[in-house]
């Protein structure tokens, strides 16, 4: 605590306790009249009321910090995508869970220049700022503000994560703060999709039949390596299948006895609502995440994109 206060608040503190810890003084004096007065000085109360205005100075700053992370949490919503995309013959749901006022967790749904949502490509985003609060929050947001300027322009989805990653790395700290990204270019008239899987949670592809199978190309993760190379997986969304994007805050989420989520429980719930539409199966799986984890803190962002072609 001492570490966290400012120079000056730490002489304060340090004379407050030194008053605390002294023994109460005092001294006689002949006043004008010839009396004897007796001068008490308390110092244990002087000390309190020295500590006390430290706390009062701490508490003040933390009230501020506390409106500020507020006004934070609200342009980070303002970032992020309000009604999903209208895709027809798709459904799609997406939500997220910040373990602190602030996240890292990014997710976007992008329809790429010259496209409509019929026809076109649709670019699907998730992505896991390194950290967490404040740091990884301003770091979400300029990946997300990289991320939509890229992809407003007709690069392909290699060079588009390539471009992502070099400007990523101007700003990662030599790697120490990179991100984990999946990245799906969806063409919803056939269904087939290109992906980049930069180091991230490796998504499902659950098909109609009940077969899993999951989406592993890509790289490293994004600002790490200014000159890392990225390969791009291909697949295909046929009429039934499940593609499920998700951070790490979903599978290690904890209960009380430290116990991690898991995948494998991921999978049940995804099969179990199979037939369900896509904000139903959303918040299905959600509501078993909150079931697991009971009264144990949230140690990490949660954040879930789930597409459906109908």
């Amino acid at each position: 605590m001492i570490e966290k206060l400012s120079p000056a608040r730490r002489v304060l503190l340090l004379v407050g306790l030194i008053l605390l810890f002294l023994p109460t003084g005092g001294g006689e004096y002949t006043n004008g009249e010839g009396h004897v007065e007796f001068l008490n000085f308390d110092t244990h109360m002087w000390g309190g009321l020295v500590i006390l205005l430290v706390l009062l100075l701490e508490l003040a700053d933390r009230v501020v910090m506390k409106h500020d992370l507020e006004i934070a949490k609200d342009i980070q919503s303002w970032l992020l995508p309000g009604a999903p995309l209208q895709i027809p013959g798709y459904g799609i749901a997406y939500a997220t869970r910040p373990a602190n006022t602030v996240a890292g967790d990014y997710y976007d749904v992008i329809l790429r220049p010259g496209s409509t949502p019929g026809e076109g490509r649709v670019l699907f985003a998730v992505a896991d700022v390194a950290g967490k609060s404040i740091p990884a929050a301003m770091l979400m947001a300029t990946f997300q503000a990289s991320l939509r300027t890229l992809a407003s322009s007709p690069l392909p989805l290699e060079q588009l994560t390539g471009e992502i990653n070099r400007y990523a790395c101007s700003n990662s700290q030599e790697g120490r703060r990179f991100t984990t990204a999946f990245l799906a270019e969806l063409n919803a008239a056939t269904g087939e999709i290109g992906y980049v899987n930069a180091g991230h949670n490796v998504p499902i592809l659950r098909r109609q039949s009940g077969l899993i199978e999951r989406l592993e190309v890509g790289g490293i993760p994004i600002g790490v390596l200014q000159d890392a190379a990225y390969q791009v997986g291909t697949t295909r969304l046929d009429p039934g299948d499940w593609l499920i994007i998700f951070t790490d805050g979903v599978v290690e989420a904890e209960n009380a006895a430290s116990e991690e989520y898991d995948e494998p429980r991921l999978v049940r719930i995804i099969d179990r609502g199979a037939g369900l539409a896509p904000v139903e199966l959303l918040r299905s799986l959600l509501a078993d995440v909150d079931q697991f984890v009971g009264n144990a803190p949230q140690h990490d962002d949660i954040t879930c994109l789930v597409l459906k072609r109908g």
